[in-house]
Formats: C-alpha cells, structure tokens, sequence
C-alpha cells in the first residue's frame, strides 16, 4: 500500500477568497465576454458575486502561487539536500541545507519552476572553513549551492512545473549521473480516479550501493571501505555507447546496456540512461500544489502506487474556481447568446 505524508488543514487556513485580490476596476469593465455570461449569471440571483469573485481569484492564485516541495529524511544520517534551477527559473527559497535524520523542510519555489534536487552525504567543514561533501557535492565551499549543480555519483529529481499554464508538470527520479541516495518523489495532488497513470509516486527506494558493480563502486573516505556512490558507466568509462554521445546521440543508436539495465532492475521507474524516457516520465495537472521529496524512503514504499494525500484547505477555493470557470465557457459555447454572433 502506498504511503505518503499526508497534511491536515491549518487553522489559518480558509476559502474564504481576499478581496483585496479583485481589482477595483474589474465589476465595470464591459466586454464580450460579460454580455455573452450576463444572461445566464443574471439567473443565478446571488451566485453571481461568488462566482465572478472565484473566476478572478482562479487568475490571481494559479498564476502568483508558489510551489512547495516538501523535502523529508527517512534515512538513519544527515542528508544535504542541494537544489538547482535551470537556466531562467527563479532562485528558490533555498538551495541547500542540512536535514538531520527524521527532520522534514518545505522550500517554495516559483509556479512554473525547472530544476532538480538531489541529496549530499557525509558532508563536514574542515579547519578553513570550507565545506564539502563525499557525495554529490556541488563545489561551492558552503552548505548553499548558489547555482551550482551535483557532482557524480548523484541521485537526482528533476522537475517542470507548469504554473498557472494549465497544463501538465513534469518530473522523473533519474540515474543517469549514478546513485548515491535511495529517493522517492510524489505530488501532493491525489492520482486522478480515471486511473490513467498521472500523477503517480516515482523514484529509487533501493539501496544501489549495495549491489554496485565493482566497476562503478564508490568506497567512503579513509579509514571507511563501505560503498557510499555507484557510478554511472558513462562516468566510469567515458565512452560514446554509455553516454548517448557521438555516433550513438539519438533514441536509435543508443540502447539498453549492461550497466543501464542494472540500474533499471534495481528501480523500475528511475531513468537508467538518456533515453529512458518511455517508463521514467511522469505527469501531473499543476494545480498549485507541490511535491513530496523523501530519502530513504523504505522498501515499503511502492512507486507505481496513487498516492493518498490530506490537501491543505487553502487548495481548495482554486480547484472550485477552476471548475466553475469551465462551467460558464462551456455554457457560453452551447448556447446562442450574443458571444456567437
């Protein structure tokens, strides 16, 4: 059975829409759209103030709203979570920390966010004061990784939020660049009842370090021998055929290898080479909600599972706004008023 962590409703939180939100020019603005809704609003009696208030507020909170991933360490030892936009995505709140065993962290990020998050291991500051991590470290000699990204081995989430668009975010667990931390990923919104594989849990819950191949195998610092990392075969040979390089750089040329298929087995629904897209792609309506980012999640956990999750209250003045907007422009389509002629 799938698990998640699951949010009660805060005392703070209300559906009650702001009103200082509605623009004051907004109820004597006259428009097509107005005289084609007039006939059918004016019906309603008083519904009319609710529903043009809740179409104005569907604008203001899909297209302002930050996202929130909230980050959990399962594991038995302290992870530095590292976080990185791409190129054009606002900074988030944060892009990197110490998260101690059983500590959770939620960091807001814009709506229509791009970037990955991964988790860094056995990390220290040494007698200068520079800081540095075994695994994934990100180079920057501090806890924050200010625009710089893992180094491999790297477990990594990668994520395309698609923000007040109306369309679809995207996201996937990847192994491209090696493991180093087991990491599950999951939205807060619930999978759809339809059951057609949107927003699904995905990830790496397996411990791949202790199966790495001898040849991908990354031991911990001295005095330590226990493997911390298992590399990529890219990485560990750097030849065309494991990197999708080259004469191999597309779909066709490159496939399945020994080591991607290793990866593949140990988790089913992580990207295990370039072009894994097929079974390692996942989809999700953004509907101003966030992700859930846990490491070390448990063998318990199931990735291919819905994910059963409490919505915060505040979430749910959007998702009627939302409904009630399609409802009026699906009326104004099928019927004869002035908006068709």
């Amino acid at each position: 059975m799938c698990s998640k962590l699951e949010y009660e409703p805060s005392l703070n939180d209300s559906c009650e829409p702001p009103l200082s939100l509605i623009p004051r020019h907004a109820s004597t603005t006259q428009s097509s759209a107005s005289v084609c809704f007039t006939p059918w609003l004016s019906s309603m009696g008083g519904l009319l103030p609710l529903l043009f208030l809740l179409c104005c507020l569907t604008f203001l909170l899909q297209a302002a709203a930050p996202a929130t991933f909230t980050i959990t360490n399962s594991c038995d030892y302290t992870v530095w979570p590292g976080i990185l936009s791409n190129a054009g995505a606002p900074p988030p709140s944060t892009t990197g920390f110490a998260l101690p065993p059983g500590q959770t962290v939620a960091v807001t990020v814009a709506s229509a966010w791009s970037g990955r998050i991964w988790g860094r291991t056995l990390c220290s500051t040494d007698s200068s004061g520079t800081f540095s991590c075994a695994t994934a470290d990100c180079g920057t000699g501090a806890v924050e990784c200010s625009g710089r990204g893992a180094a491999p081995p790297a477990t990594l989430a990668e994520f395309t939020l698609a923000g007040g668009t109306g369309g679809d975010d995207f996201y996937d667990v990847s192994l491209v660049d090696g493991f180093n931390v087991p990491m599950v990923v999951a939205p807060q919104a619930p999978a759809p009842a339809s059951g057609n594989g949107s927003c699904q849990a995905t990830g790496c819950p397996a411990d791949v370090n202790r199966a790495c191949p001898a040849e991908l195998r990354v031991a911990a610092p001295p005095p330590g021998t226990a493997a911390v990392a298992c590399r990529s075969a890219c990485e560990a040979f750097a030849e065309a055929e494991y990197c999708c390089s080259g004469a191999y750089g597309s779909p066709a040329a490159c496939a399945p290898t020994a080591y991607s298929r290793f990866f593949k087995g140990a988790c089913p629904a992580a990207y295990s080479y370039a072009y894994d897209d097929a079974t390692s792609t996942f989809t999700c309506a953004a509907a101003g909600g966030g992700y859930d980012v846990v490491f070390c999640p448990g063998t318990s956990r199931s990735v291919s599972c819905s994910a059963r999750v409490v919505r915060p209250a505040r979430r749910c003045c959007v998702h009627l706004a939302s409904y009630l907007l399609r409802l009026i422009f699906r009326t104004c389509m099928w019927t004869s008023w002035p908006c068709h002629h």
